[in-house]
């Protein structure tokens, strides 16, 4: 089964946090996600970050530390996923790569559907204030 480097972005902004949703023909269709990416051969994950979110949402950001680092297996692949707080430094998102986006308060995750993979770092999300008050 292949192994896939993800890499993810934790966009804090004015107390909010960015996810996006995925289009309804992609793997997982229809469901929120953490911005980001496949890591190509031989690119960083935060460089795949500063691409990925460029491509998808057509923001800036400066990439910083790795929250949370995971393996999860699907059916049909593995996906490795290591999530970086990410600050946003210019340029208003736009859903370019992705079906749309929104600015989430922690109380409100809880209203979108993530896939399983995420579920260990919403829990952080949702139990840990400081990873917001750090943003």
């Amino acid at each position: 089964m292949p192994v896939i480097d993800v890499a993810a972005a934790l966009v804090f902004r004015e107390g909010k946090l960015l996810i996006t949703q995925r289009h309804a023909d992609d793997h997982l269709g229809g469901l929120w996600e953490f911005p980001g990416g496949k890591r190509e051969p031989n690119e960083t994950f935060p460089a795949c970050l500063i691409r990925e979110l460029r491509e998808e949402l057509g923001i800036e950001v400066d990439v910083g530390e790795l929250v949370e680092s995971l393996t999860h297996a699907y059916p049909e692949k593995t996906v490795h996923l290591k999530f970086y707080r990410c600050r946003w430094k210019q340029h208003e998102p736009q859903p370019l790569g992705c079906r749309a986006f929104q600015w989430v308060m922690a109380a409100e995750l809880k209203d979108y559907a993530f896939p399983a993979a995420d579920a260990r770092l919403l829990e952080m999300l949702r139990r840990d204030r400081a990873i917001w008050e750090q943003a």
